[in-house]
């Protein structure tokens, strides 16, 4: 028997044949979701997390700050079992996108994941109340993510978790991160900002794709040496841990600086530029 040919009209130009209904059906599934199904996708995930309550928040937050910790874990890792070459941060920081594979996947709570979410909301309505809520959860969500990486690194810096090599490995690490400026740290997070909410504008029409798109941003971040706020807190943690850094060096010098960058590469660069891409283009 014959399938049944339906006559779509209107769906290609002259001399195209796209003449069933199936075949009109699998164009649109390959046709990519405009920015505007994008935008709206995220800014319904950024009212969600707005509404939910600070408890579930403040533990989701947490959870994600000790798996950010195997960033670290397996970035040391890689670096000690591959030879001491010039090529071998191309893939140690590899292990850079571990943590951020375990938090998104698992849909824990990420400080600059919400610096896009709930900022789209915001913008829709720039209300005190909104702007209240936006705070209230960039308050929890960063101070659970720094209590997550802070109890992460003491922990591999006191307890006999890994052996001698990879101790090294995380002391080496962490001495890469010291000394670099106030500016260097803010110019860095900002990068890495824009990065990271670039990704979470990227995921919802990756489809199949959103590991791939997680791995190539945050290795990016990694190898660029470019400055995240709960990602670099371990690291940083673990040098106040060792004795490489004071508490006063890690806010001055690492958490003032990156947090401010983080939030100005998030929300001015991408949540203010996707905002002004869809609502721009709507008519009056």
């Amino acid at each position: 028997m014959k399938e049944k040919t339906e006559k779509v009209k209107g769906t290609a130009p002259e001399g195209v044949t796209i003449s069933t209904r199936a075949e009109h059906k699998q164009v649109e599934e390959r046709v990519a979701i405009g920015a505007n199904v994008v935008y709206e996708a995220i800014r319904r995930e950024g009212d969600d997390e707005l509404h939910r309550p600070p408890a579930a928040l403040a533990w989701s937050a947490f959870a994600a700050g000790l798996s950010m910790g195997f960033s670290f874990v397996a970035e040391a890792l890689l670096t000690t079992y591959l030879p001491n070459q010039p090529w071998v941060p191309l893939i140690s920081r590899a292990g850079y996108s571990v943590g951020f594979l375990i938090v998104i996947l698992g849909r824990q709570q990420l400080f600059t994941e919400n610096t896009l979410t709930v900022i789209l909301p915001l913008l829709l309505d720039t209300t005190l109340k909104m702007l209240l809520r936006v705070m209230r959860l960039w308050g929890i969500v960063l101070a659970a993510n720094l209590v997550g990486t802070c109890i992460f690194a003491f922990s591999i810096a006191h307890l006999p978790v890994f052996d001698a090599h990879t101790r090294q490995s995380f002391v080496a690490i962490a001495a890469a991160h010291l000394g670099r400026t106030f500016g260097t740290v803010l110019l860095r997070g900002i990068f890495a900002g824009w990065l990271i909410a670039l990704m979470v504008w990227v995921l919802p029409a990756a489809e199949h794709s959103r590991i791939a798109v997680i791995i190539i941003l945050t290795y990016l971040v990694g190898l660029g040496g470019l400055t995240h706020v709960v990602a670099g807190s371990t690291v940083m943690f673990f040098a106040v841990a060792a004795g490489m850094l004071s508490w006063s060096g890690y806010f001055v010098h690492f958490l003032i600086p990156v947090l401010i960058g983080n939030i100005i590469g998030g929300v001015s660069l991408v949540a203010a530029f996707a905002h002004g891409q869809v609502v721009g283009g709507k008519d009056p």
